[in-house]
């Protein structure tokens, strides 16, 4: 699984990538996360508002900043 957070990098942006971090963490996940600065790349992926949170290529989280529980539950799903 590839877990992507789009953001220029704002506190708001740092806090999604925390929480993404954690809720990986919490279920054992090992997966591939990194950060997409560049607004043109976020913006080909569908990305209009940050923070945002892409998983396979797919926007699942955009425009606000989900909390660990709320990642945790999303990913129990996406297995």
């Amino acid at each position: 699984m590839k877990i992507q957070v789009a953001g220029p990098g704002c506190p708001r942006c740092w806090e999604t990538e925390r929480n993404v971090i954690d809720a990986c963490a919490k279920l054992n996940l090992a997966v591939d996360i990194s950060h997409l600065y560049d607004v043109r790349e976020y913006a080909k992926l569908g990305v209009r508002i940050t923070p945002a949170v892409i998983v396979d290529g797919k926007v699942v989280i955009m425009g606000k900043v989900p909390t660990v529980e709320e990642i945790k539950k999303l990913l129990s799903t996406m297995r």
